[in-house]
């Protein structure tokens, strides 16, 4: 081929690796040059036949159409939504394999920024299935209708997830294989309940309907299951009876909680929050101490990953009874205080309130005085100078990473370490490239899959001053 490749030109290549979103990446070697090709579903080491989708100089869009050798590594996924759902895309890799990509991927980012710090195997997950405690489910009235479906079956209301990049469409879902058990049951009868009910689910482009999301959440400690319903208004003569019918066939319901989110923004949490059975809050143990968990509270997804990461994020933290830390994006204390359990003071700073009330409520419980939290903005906090007096810095920040100021506040502290813990290893390794650039050297990398077959991973970094 003289020319560059066009829309349906049909391709060869070798799928070599996945890329962040979990997709196939090979290069096609053309007369007209060498161009990186993206192919959904494709694993490494198969050869595919792709026909293209878009080009944006050498890098092409493409469609697998036919896998003309598999991959060694290539299983049957478990779930039945496996492919259109947008919930996991590489339940047909192998754990060991995907467990290798993700230190390649952790690897490769690193390289990038110039960083050439050793990265240790993953940490991998016991029970790569089922390990969810907490899924959030969307109620649409675009419901994805698959190909194996009859024709003219009905398409106004769907509990479930979105597909893959079809944001405004829900795929009804019948189980999911990697969350909690009980939560299938639960969703089938959400669902079932709303249609015998005649409620409507929320339509994302006329901005109308009453059913919006089912947060479900577990604790794997005390068993307590918390259910979250968000709904465009409060409307309690519709909503008191639904509750009421499910808690009837759920009695293992230990709270609800009702969100209002009148807003056109598509998320779980609401302006207000109403408990309309039991507390509010479940319990949840991580690193020996107990976790009160809200509706609305972050908290680790995956309980025996996150006693992996905690134990990882203390052991390069190696604080003291001398030393103060600061633990910065704290959310609920999760990391907060068992670090306040071997150094003599730690400081967190979360923008939730909710969360840090939270927080502070888990400090109460659990006896740990040595340990307090401010409410607000990081860098607004951090501009106000008390994070001088820091030995070690623990920072998780959400995805798109540390913010400039953010860095150039902690290129200039004067502690000794800074741990970062990254769920986003491209933004993390921007983050240490200019921390580097200031005096700081990245010690070792040590990634947690915290999410089996999704892309993501978690990754423990941490750095000190140069002398």
């Amino acid at each position: 081929m003289l020319r560059k490749p066009r829309r349906d030109d049909l391709l060869e290549l070798e799928v070599e690796q996945l890329d962040e979103r979990g997709h196939g990446v090979g290069v096609a070697q053309l007369a007209s040059g060498d161009y990186r090709v993206q192919v959904r579903h494709a694993l490494p080491g198969e050869r595919v036949q792709v026909r293209v989708l878009r080009r944006r100089k050498q890098r092409i869009e493409a469609l697998e159409l036919e896998t003309l050798r598999a991959s060694p590594a290539r299983v049957a996924a478990r779930c039945a939504h496996f492919g259109p759902c947008g919930g996991c895309s590489l339940q047909d890799l192998a754990y060991t394999a995907q467990l290798a990509e993700k230190r390649r991927q952790v690897e490769s980012a690193l390289r990038a920024v110039g960083c050439a710090v050793e990265v240790e195997a993953l940490i991998a997950c016991d029970e790569p299935w089922r390990y969810r405690n907490k899924m959030d489910f969307t109620f649409g009235s675009r419901r994805w209708v698959q190909r194996d479906e009859p024709a003219g079956v009905a398409q106004g209301f769907a509990l479930g997830l979105h597909p893959r990049e079809q944001f405004r469409k829900v795929l009804d879902i019948e189980g999911c294989a990697i969350q909690f058990e009980r939560g299938d049951r639960l969703v089938r009868d959400a669902r079932r309940l709303a249609l015998e009910r005649g409620l409507t689910p929320w339509d994302l482009v006329r901005h109308e309907g009453l059913l919006r999301h089912l947060v479900l959440r577990e604790s794997r400690a005390s068993g307590e299951l918390l259910v979250q319903l968000t709904t465009s208004s409060e409307a309690p003569e519709l909503v008191r009876p639904y509750v009421d019918a499910l808690l009837v066939m759920h009695p293992e319901i230990s709270t609800l909680v009702q969100a209002i989110n009148s807003r056109g923004a598509t998320i779980a949490s609401g302006e207000r929050e109403l408990v309309l059975h039991g507390t509010g809050l479940i319990r949840e143990r991580l690193a020996g101490l107990w976790f009160e968990i809200s509706a609305s509270s972050f908290f680790q997804t995956n309980t025996a990953q996150a006693e992996k990461l905690v134990a990882t994020t203390l052991a390069e933290a190696a604080c003291g009874a001398g030393d103060r830390v600061l633990d910065l994006y704290c959310g609920a204390g999760s990391l907060s205080l068992p670090l306040a359990r071997q150094a003599g003071h730690v400081h967190g700073v979360e923008l939730v309130e909710a969360a840090v009330r939270d927080a502070r409520r888990n400090a109460q419980a659990n006896g740990i005085a040595n340990v307090s939290f401010s409410a607000g903005d990081v860098l607004e906090w951090m501009r106000g100078g008390e994070a001088a007096s820091a030995n070690v810095i623990v920072v998780d920040p959400p995805r798109a990473g540390l913010h400039p100021k953010v860095v150039e506040l902690l290129s200039a502290s004067r502690a000794r370490r800074i741990v970062y813990v990254s769920c986003n290893v491209n933004a993390a390794s921007r983050d240490l490239a200019l921390l580097a650039s200031a005096g700081w050297t990245a010690l070792r990398a040590r990634p947690v899959d915290m999410f089996p077959h999704t892309p993501h991973v978690e990754c423990v970094l941490t750095l000190e001053r140069r002398a």
